[in-house]
Parts: structure tokens; C-alpha cells; sequence
């Protein structure tokens, strides 16, 4: 518990900026979880729309240090990879044959 009108305010500090860090790594899982979700149903549009909340959702997430920067950048290129192997339509990919 604190004991000092400063450590008070450290605490609440610490508890506001705990919140938000999980609301903001929630909606990320959650961004990314749907996107893979409409990946089985194999519509373009929608994947394609998913896809790029999830990349925003990504980067916001890294932007305001809720996730390291390093950790986005892996999942983004995850995703990226993925959709280019399974669903090069969604990227607009243009593929050998």
C-alpha cells in the first residue's frame, strides 16, 4: 500500500496506464483473431478489410507502447506472409505461374 501522497499518485498513475495498455492489447488479439476467422470463409473483401485493421490495430498498439515495436513488426510480417501464401488476392498479389 502506499504510504505517501506521492506513491499515491504513482499507484493510481501505474493502475490508469495498466487499463489501458490491456484494453489496447485486447483489441489488437481480438483485430487479429477476426481477421484469421474471415481468412476461412475466403472473401476477399472482407479479409482484405480485416487485414488491414488488423495492421493499424498493430501499429497503434506499438505506438503507444502497449506492445513493443519489435513484436508488431513480427506480427505484421506474420500476417503479410500468410495472406501472400494462402490468399494473394486479398494483397492484390501478383503471383508467379
Amino acid at each position: 500500500m502506499a504510504n505517501t501522497k506521492k506513491s499515491t499518485k504513482r499507484a493510481g498513475q501505474t493502475k490508469k496506464r495498466q487499463t489501458r495498455n490491456n484494453i489496447t492489447r485486447s483489441s489488437t488479439k481480438t483485430a487479429v483473431k477476426s481477421m484469421i476467422d474471415l481468412f476461412k470463409t475466403k472473401d476477399t473483401a472482407q479479409v482484405k478489410e480485416a487485414y488491414t485493421k488488423a495492421i493499424k490495430a498493430l501499429g497503434k498498439a506499438a505506438s503507444k507502447g502497449a506492445i513493443p515495436k519489435g513484436r508488431a513488426a513480427r506480427k505484421i510480417s506474420r500476417l503479410t506472409h500468410f495472406l501472400k501464401a494462402n490468399l494473394p488476392a486479398a494483397l492484390n498479389v501478383v503471383t508467379k505461374k
